[in-house]
C-alpha cells in the first residue's frame, strides 16, 4: 500500500491533495494507495473533510524502510518524516521551490509546477480520468485551490488555477463566493486552540543570517480575534521556538479581506528583520504590511537581516 502525504502541520492542500492522489492511484492506476497526514489538520481542512464527507486520514509519526511513499505539497526534508530517506519515495508532486536533500533509491516521477496549488497540478495530471472523480474528490480539489489562492486574492494565483476552480465549482453546482466565505469562516475559528498551537498551525522552517526561524502565518477574515491574543502569542514564541530547535518565531496574521498582513514584533531582532525586509518603521509590538498575502512569494523571498 502506497502512502501519500504532504508536509507537517497539514493545511487544506496538504490534507486534500493526499486524498486526491490516493484516489487516483487506487481507482485509475489500480495501484492501492492511502492518504496519511503528519499531524492534525487545521480547522479549514477539517471543515473540508466534513463538507465533502471525506474520512480523515490516519496520522503517522514516521515512515519505515518498507514504506512506498508519494510526497505532495512539499519537497523539503525538514517538513517530512524523520526516516524519509529509509523509505522508498516513488513520486513527488509540488508547487514550491526546490529545497533539495531528498534521496531516492531509483529514478522517480517529479512534477513541480509554478501554480498556486498542488491540487491544480493533480487536476492536470489526472486528465481525462477526472470524469470518473466522485464529488468528494472534486470538492477537495476546489477547496484546496480556493484555500491556497485565498479565493484568487493571493499573488501566487495563476489564470489556470482560477480556470480549474471555476470548472470544478460549475461541476459541483456551488457558487465560489459563498463557498469560500464558509471556508474562511472555518479557517478563522481558532477559539479552541492554544497560543502554541496557533504558532505551529501553518509554519515553515527557514534559515536567515545563520538563525533558524519558524515563519508562521494565520490566514483569517477576523484578524482582531487573533490580535487580541497578541501578548499571549508573543509570550509563547520562545517555548515554541525551543521545542522546534529554532531561535525565533515570526508570526504573520493575514487579513484575507483587507489583503494585508500584521507581523508581531516580540523583540529587537524581529523588529530589525521587519524594517530591513519590508521597508517599514516599527514603533510598537506589531506592524501592518499592506498587500502582503503570500509567505511563499512575498515573505520568505524578501526576508533580510
Amino acid at each position: 500500500m502506497i502512502k501519500v502525504f504532504g508536509h507537517t502541520s497539514p493545511d487544506t492542500d496538504s490534507t486534500g491533495s493526499p486524498l486526491i492522489w490516493a484516489w487516483y492511484l487506487t481507482e485509475c492506476r489500480k495501484t492501492p494507495a492511502e492518504a496519511v497526514l503528519q499531524g492534525e489538520p487545521n480547522t479549514e481542512a477539517l471543515w473540508m473533510l466534513n463538507r465533502w464527507n471525506l474520512a480523515k486520514p490516519q496520522i503517522i509519526a514516521d515512515v519505515t524502510a518498507g514504506d512506498r511513499c508519494v510526497i505532495v505539497d512539499t519537497n523539503n526534508p525538514a517538513e517530512l518524516p524523520a526516516s524519509i530517506d529509509q523509505a522508498e519515495v516513488i513520486e513527488i508532486i509540488d508547487h514550491h521551490l526546490l529545497a533539495g536533500g531528498i534521496k531516492t533509491r531509483t529514478p522517480i516521477n517529479i512534477t513541480v509546477r509554478p501554480l498556486a496549488c498542488t491540487a491544480t497540478i493533480m487536476h492536470d495530471l489526472i486528465g481525462e480520468d477526472m470524469a470518473r472523480a466522485p464529488e468528494g474528490i472534486k470538492g477537495a480539489m476546489l477547496t484546496c485551490i480556493l484555500s491556497d489562492t485565498l479565493e484568487f486574492r493571493s499573488p501566487t494565483t495563476t489564470p489556470h488555477d482560477r480556470a480549474v476552480a471555476e470548472k470544478l465549482a460549475a461541476d459541483l453546482g456551488v457558487t465560489i463566493g459563498d463557498f469560500a466565505a464558509e471556508m474562511f469562516a472555518a479557517k478563522s475559528d481558532v477559539s479552541a486552540f492554544s497560543e502554541a498551537a496557533l504558532l505551529k498551525m501553518d509554519s515553515k522552517e527557514y534559515e536567515l543570517g545563520g538563525r533558524q526561524l519558524r515563519i508562521s502565518v494565520l490566514e483569517t477574515t477576523s484578524p482582531q480575534v487573533i490580535l487580541d491574543r497578541k501578548a499571549a502569542l508573543m509570550a509563547a514564541m520562545p517555548g515554541v521556538a525551543a521545542e522546534d530547535g529554532a531561535e525565533e518565531v515570526l508570526l504573520f496574521v493575514i487579513d484575507i479581506l483587507r489583503e494585508e498582513a500584521t507581523l508581531l514584533i516580540p523583540n529587537d531582532f524581529v523588529k530589525s528583520v521587519a524594517e530591513r525586509s519590508f521597508a517599514v518603521t516599527v514603533t510598537g509590538d506589531s506592524v501592518v504590511l499592506p498587500g502582503v498575502m503570500s509567505r511563499k512569494k512575498q515573505i520568505i523571498p524578501v526576508l533580510a537581516v
